[in-house]
């Protein structure tokens, strides 16, 4: 490439060309707008307006740089590569190998979730953008109880177990109500345990269970290869 066109590939990113890159770069990973959000401490209608093409602040610029984990924070406030479609393929294919896909499989009644809480090994369980306080709390809530459950759901009988659907179905019903939609996926995993190199990894099955705007929900969403898990 000559210099001329290296001059014309590197640049100030223009809000139609900023639109586009962002853009991208979260459906790259797969993020819903309300997950974009919730990563960079932005509303989602500011997202919404620099994927229109409309002006952006120095500080969204800085902030979604900090989501996408850029090491310069102010990458995007500078001339910017853009990216070819060679390098968009490596970015997409090191994403790949960095995290998995998973199905998001709609989460409605309490007897579904105490179900899946008897058999999973360990959860991961957040939301997938900014609650409110009264939604957060909510939330936080149905994920001690479930985890309560997991723990001694053993120790049941079958016909007190409709108490615990009933419990958890409330809290699905109260997190409806505030907005919030849930969304679960399995995934089967090997463990290892200590820090013995020789330790042979164990069988494991990971559940998640992820909340979404109600009505805004994926099909799918991506999820790191490793990372915390709540035992």
């Amino acid at each position: 490439m000559n210099t001329a066109e290296n001059t014309e590939q590197t640049r100030l990113l223009t809000p139609a060309e900023l639109a586009v890159c962002i853009k991208l770069f979260r459906e790259t990973r797969q993020w819903s707008q309300e997950q974009l959000a919730a990563i960079s401490r932005l509303n989602v209608r500011t997202i919404q307006r620099v994927e229109q093409g409309l002006s952006a602040s120095l500080d969204t610029r800085r902030a979604l740089a900090s989501a996408f984990d850029f090491e310069d924070i102010d990458a995007l406030n500078k001339p910017f590569t853009i990216p070819s479609e060679e390098e968009l393929k490596a970015t997409k294919e090191k994403f790949d190998r960095e995290h998995v896909t998973l199905t998001a499989v709609p989460l409605t009644t309490g007897k579904q979730l105490a179900k899946l809480a008897e058999t999973c090994t360990m959860d991961l369980s957040e939301p997938a953008f900014e609650l409110t306080r009264e939604a957060d709390e909510s939330f936080a809530a149905l994920v001690d109880y479930f985890r309560d459950y997991r723990d001694c759901a053993d120790i049941y009988t079958e016909t007190q177990k409709f108490e615990i659907y009933d419990e958890l179905q409330s809290h699905i019903d109260a997190l409806k109500a505030l907005g919030v939609s849930l969304r679960y996926a399995e995934r089967k995993v090997q463990v290892k345990w200590g820090t013995d190199p020789n330790s042979k990894p164990a069988p494991a099955n990971v559940l998640y269970v992820v909340g979404f705007p109600l009505g805004k929900e994926p099909e799918q969403f991506a999820t790191p290869k490793s990372g915390g898990i709540h035992l």
